[in-house]
């Protein structure tokens, strides 16, 4: 299994390869992000119908600045929704790996009323800070591929990437991605690839760089249950028929047992466990529970026994109730059995587990909680798979080298407790998901202020200017 690298670079080759790199990026340093304040203007909320043409112009910006960056082909993709962007490099190397770099140019809503302190689509450095809708969200981190590679081809001498380099930069993921999943299958052969860059995620700390190594993956569902007809008096048929809302509490309390691991069978078939080493490298990070806590605005920790906290958030599945309602809501009593009750239902799935499958569990335990008289309607929603990638697999570990390289110090890995549309990629290309991301939790995504730190920023352009030769030299070998 991998270990922390070590970073510190000794022999002459490598040490004149970053002194390259970091001349050419300080060098080109104001344009880059002259231009990233620029596409950072554009207020592509994919989310308000109102700017549609500014998700549009927002692609057609990238596209174009892609093709002044170098790559031969760059294409504004249309979706049922919005636009995505295509880019490819083609190494010229017959035994080159093909990467596919995903980010989006889409951000959240923003407004100043919200609470920001500058107008959130007019870029503002103060200090070592850019503050601006999307500086980390994600339009900062796909950019700093674009600089990224030039510093590539400088330091190395080369005309084209020592990888087929390919980008997919989506238009809807602030909206939920929703047709994503049809985009990359109607584009499987155009985004084919051995291995898949995500560069929308982050890291532990400014002094703690780290790598994360999967994405849980997510299940939802609506349950309504049904009892009599209409909402009927409890003093002539309480006692004597079934109570959908009390049907809907004993639900909710069966969903976990005693040392609140999730009650439904079969629900951790087939999960990928914890390796002692990843329980290891979780526990090696400086985690303040206490602080955790106070972010979470929680006052005790909970969750399945024999894990901790780190563990329950990023490796263990989860059953979680979003909702819960039925009868009456309004002022003062009213004394009646309810015609109804309702709940919504969240499924966090790791590594190992089917969706489909879960979703099958669900149904059928679902059915065999509730008494005769009690009908039930679930609906689920779109699921999302889980995604994993080992540690010691050698495009994860030309990811971490390269980190190491620009961050000069031993990175650490992480796993992320959320999903998203990486695990589509995966599913779909059928290739290993990497995780480069270099914003931290205070850049504020989704808030007001939102910023990135620019050192970190121009960190991420040094990790890619390695990556993509440690990359071709390492899969070769791995092959």
């Amino acid at each position: 299994m991998s270990k922390p690298v070590d970073s510190e670079v000794s022999d002459v080759g490598a040490a004149s390869g970053v002194s390259a790199v970091r001349t050419y990026v300080q060098n080109h340093r104001a344009a880059f992000l002259d231009d990233l304040a620029e596409w950072l203007r554009i207020p592509s909320v994919s989310a308000q119908p109102d700017h549609a043409g500014d998700v549009r112009r927002s692609a057609d910006w990238l596209a174009a600045k892609l093709k002044e960056t170098g790559f031969p082909t760059a294409e504004v993709w249309q979706t049922a929704g919005a636009p995505a962007v295509f880019a490819e490099w083609p190494s010229g190397d017959p035994q080159a790996p093909t990467v596919l770099v995903y980010g989006h140019h889409d951000v959240q809503p923003a407004a100043r009323e919200d609470g920001w302190h500058t107008d959130p689509f007019e870029p503002v450095v103060q200090g070592n800070r850019l503050y601006a809708r999307g500086a980390a969200d994600d339009k900062g981190q796909v950019f700093f591929h674009a600089l990224g590679v030039r510093a590539h081809l400088a330091a190395t001498g080369r005309t084209a990437p020592a990888v087929n380099l390919k980008l997919l930069i989506e238009g809807e993921e602030e909206s939920g991605s929703p047709n994503f999943r049809a985009l990359i299958e109607d584009q499987k052969a155009r985004i084919a690839a051995d291995a898949v860059i995500v560069s929308d995620t982050g890291m532990w700390a400014e002094d703690t760089p780290t790598v994360c190594t999967g994405m849980r993956g997510l299940a939802d569902c609506e349950i309504e249950l049904h009892g009599p007809d209409q909402d009927i008096h409890s003093g002539s048929f309480g006692g004597a028929v079934p109570n959908p809302a009390t049907a809907a509490a004993r639900l909710v309390a069966a969903l976990h047992d005693e040392h609140a691991r999730v009650a439904v069978p079969g629900f951790y078939d087939d999960i990928v466990e914890l390796t002692d080493r990843e329980r290891e490298l979780f526990a090696e990070l400086p985690f303040d529970e206490e602080r955790w806590l106070r972010t979470a605005k929680s006052r005790a920790t909970h969750g399945e026994a024999g894990h901790t906290t780190l563990e329950r958030v990023w490796a263990r599945p989860t059953a979680e109730v979003n909702g819960i309602g039925g009868g009456y809501q309004g002022a003062g009593g009213k004394t009646i059995i309810p015609s109804s009750a309702l709940l919504k239902l969240s499924f966090r799935l790791v590594a190992g587990q089917d969706p489909d499958r879960i979703e099958e569990a669900v149904r059928t335990w679902v059915g065999n909680q509730l008494p005769a008289g009690i009908s039930h309607t679930i609906t689920f929603g779109a699921a999302t798979r889980p995604c994993l990638t080992p540690l010691d697999h050698p495009a994860l570990q030309s990811v971490v080298r390269a980190m190491g390289q620009a961050f000069e110090q031993p990175i650490r890995f992480t796993r992320e407790g959320g999903s998203g549309p990486a695990a589509d990629l995966q599913d779909v290309l059928d290739a290993p998901v990497l995780f480069l991301g270099i914003s931290v939790p205070s850049d504020g995504w989704h808030a007001p202020n939102e910023k990135v730190e620019l050192d970190l920023l121009l960190k991420g352009v040094e990790t890619t200017a390695y990556l993509w030769g440690d990359l071709a030299e390492h899969w070769r070998d791995a092959h």
